[in-house]
């Protein structure tokens, strides 16, 4: 009886002790479930931090630009273009990359939409000109480039 007693109080502890872990471990979860939702709140809040500081030198820029009151056509245009530059370089630093298909590349519908099919000296089902460009961002289409493709001869 007195072994049974012994053995009772040894479980009795084990249990105990597991059940200690149990909890320890089930808070563990909790705290690191909440933490993961804070991250991701967070990330999803400050996501286009990092974008919008690279275009603030563009609207700079921008502002410089429209302050100028007696500038020529030549300087306008030579602002327009720096501004463009500090533009395109600001969305390829964020992985945003144009889709400006060269005549005659072949038709990809996954990056390309199809605006109008004309005659062309161009193989069938190839871009003939882009009226629009198109983007990416990483490798999805954020934009398809609008293009006119070759008709089959």
């Amino acid at each position: 009886m007195a072994q049974a007693q012994a053995e009772l109080a040894v479980l009795q502890a084990k249990n105990a002790d597991l059940a200690d872990q149990f909890l320890r471990a089930k808070a563990d979860l909790e705290n690191g479930r909440r933490r993961a939702e804070e991250e991701v709140s967070k990330a999803r809040k400050f996501a286009v931090e990092s974008f919008a500081e690279s275009l603030l030198p563009v609207a700079d820029s921008l502002e410089a630009g429209l302050a100028i009151k007696d500038g020529t056509v030549d300087q306008i245009r030579e602002g327009a273009q720096a501004t463009l530059r500090q533009l395109t370089s600001a969305l390829e630093r964020n992985k945003v990359i144009a889709i400006d298909p060269a005549p005659g590349a072949k038709f990809d519908p996954h990056q390309h939409q199809a605006i109008s099919v004309v005659p062309s000296e161009h193989e069938a089902n190839a871009v003939v000109s882009v009226l629009q460009k198109g983007y990416l961002i990483s490798d999805r289409v954020l934009r398809p480039a609008l293009v006119m493709v070759a008709a089959p001869k």
